[in-house]
């Protein structure tokens, strides 16, 4: 094992952040349980604001981001992972505080890490990352919430459709018999969302006009929402009785309206989605139908390969609306 590694490195000269490429030593990794040999990452919009130095992300530069890793074991100081087994890690603090897995090596405790489940691949895990897992448990929480009746001919609604979280739902929700219609504020984006799964595609502009405030006609059973603001609100006033929005994001701003009318007349729920400090189990139980009953066809054809040599590119992408799919990070 090598003593220095490759690594991006955000650092901070007159309020300016800059990004290089620079050797890192192992022995200056936090502390941990496991030592990762990291092969592959993902661009999330939370790396994304890392790297800019966003308020409240990232308190200390210079700096590794990258909230996903997977890779392999090079040391481990417990008895559940041995050298050589295949992990992933995404979310706690990995990427935000702890050097994260824009590096080709991480350490982390244990309790941060999961095996690879048998049918999913390294790469195919990170072409999901962290927006997949997002997308995977929004799904299963709107799943509960119909108290496993199932998700076959519901009809469903999810915003920022071209996006890491947006794009997966559409996905997943169309794979599981779900007939979704996608709002997005990419009106030329209507092939790539009809490829991927929607049976409907609204711009912003036509959503404000087909749902009405505080209550309108019951358009949709469930809904994904990663925009909050405006539109969570308009989403809130447009479902069925005993329907419900997950949401998990704020890229609309971290504010919306709303009034207490589609909670009392319609029974409808707002499901707060958490893919980060959640218990590591249910990660776990995700990234296990991941491998089986949520295998996705076509991952490929909506991700994107980038070396960290060629992130900035991206990360401006992401912050300025223009991401589609998936940005896959091979290390």
């Amino acid at each position: 094992m090598p003593s220095d590694f490759k690594a991006l490195e955000v650092s901070e000269e007159e309020g300016n952040f800059l990004l290089n490429i620079v050797e890192k030593s192992v022995n200056d990794l936090p502390e941990g349980d496991l030592l990762v040999k990291v092969n592959y990452s993902s661009l999330n919009y939370k790396d994304a604001m890392s790297v800019t130095g966003m308020p409240g992300v990232t308190r200390k530069y210079p700096h590794t981001p990258g909230i996903d890793a997977a890779g392999k074991i090079a040391e481990s100081k417990v008895p559940d992972f041995k050298e050589g087994d295949e992990v992933i890690v995404t979310g706690y603090d990995l990427g935000m505080n702890t050097s994260g897995g824009f590096g080709e090596y991480i350490r982390v405790p244990s309790n941060w890490a999961v095996h690879l489940p048998k049918g999913l691949t390294a790469k195919q895990s990170m072409s999901l990352g962290t927006a997949g897992l997002t997308a995977g448990l929004s799904i299963h929480a709107l799943d509960s919430f119909r108290e496993y009746t199932g998700l076959k001919n519901t009809k469903s609604v999810v915003s920022g459709a071209t996006g890491g979280v947006g794009s997966i739902s559409v996905m997943l929700l169309s794979k599981l018999g779900s007939e979704v219609t996608a709002v997005t504020g990419k009106n030329d984006q209507s092939d790539f969302l009809h490829s991927i799964g929607a049976t409907k595609i609204l711009s912003r502009e036509e959503l404000a006009e087909t749902a009405r405030k505080p209550i309108g006609k019951s358009l949709w059973d469930i809904g994904v929402d990663v925009a909050s603001g405006e539109v969570l609100s308009l989403l809130l006033t447009s479902l069925s009785p005993g329907g419900a929005v997950a949401c998990s994001g704020l890229v609309g701003g971290p504010s919306f309206e709303s009034s207490i009318f589609p909670f009392i007349l319609r029974g409808n729920a707002l499901i707060g989605i958490d893919s980060v400090e959640i218990p590591l189990e249910v990660k776990r139980h995700a990234w296990e139908h991941f491998s089986h009953d949520w295998v996705l066809e076509g991952l490929d054809k909506i991700t994107k390969e980038v070396s960290i040599d060629n992130l900035e590119v991206e990360v401006e992408s992401i912050l300025s609306g223009n991401q589609v799919g998936r940005v896959l990070v091979k290390i």
